[in-house]
């Protein structure tokens, strides 16, 4: 009677079900992230976290650090001058995102449709800015935009020497002129992504865009644009980024001159931090600065996502 009590418990006779070894974590995976991971762990996160601290602290770097609590952050939201670089700021997000987006949508969409030999050679050479040191960039451009450079020779040489003068020098012109710079290294990044989204995208409903008689700007308008809504919000958290966290093109430039007319929130951080020896301002600054960063990447992500509700309506009414 025990015997086949025993053989019935299911306890007893259910074999053991084993994880399938898909599912099952790989320790040893781990050793191949692990290099990336002590990497990032080193060089991002630990100096994020010193920043933090440094930010609470009135230091030059040098002496004793005494503590300063929130009176670094309330000096940088009370400084005129910030808000005016926060103001400069905004100005290059127009230039360093927004032009830069709609020029790489309109060359995409002109290179998808055109088929002319040497194509892809023409796309290498407008991709070059993107991978030009921005040192090489800003050295470059000061030359061109200088009293005697070429753009004013040229303006000379066909009548408008009027208008000739040195654009990096002028308070009026200095901000667009590095706008425009900065237009010019982002656009090839911007152009590229659109055109690696343009491939995926299935030729049949170009096809069936045609059958109901859309011209090539009403399947640009209908087709490929709500089709490059992951490309597009990449491309502007990439651009806003940099347009955001930009020093190194300002600061080969004009070094934030005329007067402040350039100034932007990295060039504070780095006149506080190395010439003015106000580590915890700086610090503070610059946590500002990513927070701020991480606020518009966040907005960006949430205005372009596919939203669930929106994508099941698409497919109902298909």
């Amino acid at each position: 009677m025990a015997a086949t009590l025993i053989e019935q418990d299911p306890r007893r006779t259910a074999p053991r079900r084993r994880r399938p070894a898909a599912s099952r974590p790989s320790w040893s995976s781990l050793l191949y992230v692990a290099p990336a991971l002590a990497f990032f762990v080193v060089f991002v996160v630990v100096p994020i976290i010193q920043s933090v601290r440094i930010s609470f602290y009135d230091w030059d770097g040098i002496s004793v650090a005494t503590p300063a609590g929130w009176s670094n952050y309330a000096a940088v939201f009370s400084d005129p001058d910030l808000r005016q670089a926060l103001g400069h700021s905004l100005v290059l997000l127009v230039f360093y995102a927004a032009l830069p987006v709609l020029i790489g949508l309109l060359l995409a969409g002109l290179m998808s449709r055109i088929r002319i030999h040497g194509l892809t050679v023409f796309r290498a050479v407008l991709f070059l800015p993107q991978i030009l040191s921005s040192v090489v960039v800003a050295v470059a451009w000061r030359g061109i935009l200088a009293d005697d450079g070429p753009l004013n020779d040229v303006l000379r040489a066909i009548g408008l020497g009027g208008l000739a003068h040195s654009w990096l020098g002028d308070f009026g012109t200095a901000l667009p002129s590095i706008g425009i710079i900065g237009t010019w290294v982002e656009y090839g990044l911007c152009m590229v992504l659109f055109l690696a989204g343009i491939a995926t995208i299935d030729r049949s409903l170009y096809e069936a865009a045609r059958l109901d008689g859309a011209g090539a700007f009403r399947e640009f308008t209908a087709v490929t644009l709500p089709a490059l809504r992951p490309q597009i919000s990449i491309a502007l958290i990439l651009t806003i980024t940099f347009a955001l966290r930009n020093f190194d093109l300002i600061w080969n430039t004009t070094r934030g001159g005329p007067g402040t007319s350039t100034t932007v929130p990295s060039v504070f951080v780095y006149q506080d931090a190395f010439q003015n020896r106000a580590l915890g301002q700086a610090s503070a600054l610059a946590v500002v600065l990513t927070v701020l960063i991480l606020m518009v990447v966040g907005i960006v992500q949430l205005a372009l996502r596919e939203r669930p509700e929106r994508t099941q309506r698409k497919e109902l009414s298909s």
